[in-house]
């Protein structure tokens, strides 16, 4: 066991963390949906059709281009719509469930590529470079296992993945035998988990030290012409539960966070629930929902569905302060700032307050180190970004474009002076490299 110390980074302390570890159960949800858009790389062609009724577990679309790739209904019921947008773009499938508790079966005994693309876990999978779903022609040098998440106000995984621990080391065996190289386990100082079969790291340090790229990065970095694999630990425990049980788990437990929410806690749900479901008794006027943390999370509506990876949902201020003198450019002592701007550091690091607002316009980018001191890879992130917006292939393979992923840039993308948005640059970019290369 290595244990691995980064010190770039930074931690925001949020307000709206959970304080009890215990778990309710969520309001039934009227409605399910699957979110096509979270399960980059795949270009989604329906199996099924408005008015068809589906099993927990049965395939709602296969990839356009490797049809063993299935993505598959979370629940049981009738597929109420296909919501398209532009250009027929398939936006959400929607599932109203009949409570019928059908679900499809699995030979756990039979081929393990397999069962993982019928059973849709191969969609949960990532592929570096590219930061998609997995190839299935191609086997990956090795795979990586993040097992806690550093973002704000992110769940313990340990408490998400509750009594699925014991299906970790029948996971680790199906995931050895898919790849020539080592199946790696990345935990927090101080909370690991031995897994047989595994090499397990410890990580210390501030988010975004939980970042599969990350740690791939820290332990084994990707060179060009190499392919590894990244997943949660929570997807390691459904994959070890579906060749011990022979079925997959869409049950999932939920971190509601933020301080919008009137106690934050956990509760037991169904992946794809309508928010409403997740957020029942709470007064959400004047705020922003978001599926995910508040760095890299989705916005998503009231009426709106829980997203991929399914496990956490921030609620925070749209605009706390409407009138506030100065508006952001107040030299109120209390407010926040990464940089020191102003004099709550002396403070110490107190939960902050923090709503949807900018605070800025998009300006250009100034040479100040500020992406590097946010991100714990041997990269350097200003000039990488500056290649992707130029699409430079070249410079952008010398600076390291296929070990990150936009996950990675998002605190840089907080801190950024310049208000650009880094996610959607890197996402394009690699899209854009990705087709290049084909």
């Amino acid at each position: 066991m290595a244990t691995i110390r980064l010190k770039k980074g930074y931690d925001l302390n949020l307000k709206g963390r959970i304080v009890d570890p215990s778990i309710a159960d969520a309001v039934v949800s009227e409605l399910y949906a699957v979110v096509p858009d979270d399960f980059v790389g795949l270009t989604p062609r329906m199996d099924v059709r408005e008015g068809d009724h589906v099993r927990a577990g049965e395939p709602l679309y296969h990839d356009k281009n490797y049809e063993q790739i299935r993505v598959v209904s979370p629940v049981g019921g009738v597929v109420k719509e296909v919501r398209r947008g532009a250009r027929r773009h398939i936006d959400a499938i929607v599932i109203a469930p009949d409570g019928s508790g059908e679900v499809v079966k699995h030979d756990q005994h039979g081929d393990i590529k397999e069962v993982l693309l019928a059973s849709g876990l191969w969609a949960m999978l990532r592929q570096r470079p590219y930061d998609i779903v997995p190839n299935p022609e191609v086997r990956p040098r090795d795979i990586f296992v993040t097992g806690f998440d550093s973002a704000p106000l992110a769940p313990d995984l340990g408490v998400v993945l509750g009594e699925d621990k014991q299906y970790l080391a029948k996971g680790v065996e199906v995931l050895k035998t898919l790849t020539d190289g080592d199946v790696y386990l990345g935990f927090r100082l101080g909370e690991e988990i031995e897994v047989p079969g595994a090499i397990v790291n410890s990580f210390k340090g501030p988010h975004p030290a939980g970042n599969a790229g990350v740690q791939v990065a820290n332990v084994k970095p990707v060179n060009k012409g190499e392919v590894v694999w990244t997943l949660d630990v929570v997807t390691l425990a459904r994959i070890g539960r579906l060749f011990t049980t022979g079925e997959v788990s869409h049950e999932t437990v939920v971190a509601v966070t933020g301080e919008c929410v009137d106690q934050p806690h956990y509760v037991r749900a169904t992946m794809g629930c309508q928010m409403s479901s997740l957020l029942a008794g709470h007064s959400l006027d004047n705020t922003r929902i978001i599926s995910g943390n508040a760095l890299s999370g989705y916005q998503v509506p009231a009426d709106g569905f829980l997203r991929a990876p399914y496990r956490h949902v921030t609620v925070i201020p749209e605009v706390s302060k409407p009138d506030e003198f100065m508006g952001w450019a107040s030299l109120c002592p209390s407010r926040f700032s990464i940089y020191r701007t102003f004099t709550s550091w002396l403070l110490g690091k107190k939960e902050v307050s923090m709503d949807a607002r900018i605070k800025g316009g998009e300006r250009a980018i100034v040479r100040t180190d500020e992406y590097d001191d946010m991100l714990p890879m041997d990269i350097y992130a200003e000039f990488l970004v500056k290649a992707i917006i130029t699409f430079d292939i070249d410079k952008m393979e010398q600076l390291g474009i296929y070990e990150v992923a936009p996950e990675d840039f998002a605190l840089a993308e907080y801190a950024c002076t310049s208000k650009l948005e880094l996610q959607r640059i890197v996402r394009e970019g690699l899209d854009r490299l990705r087709s290049e290369m084909a």
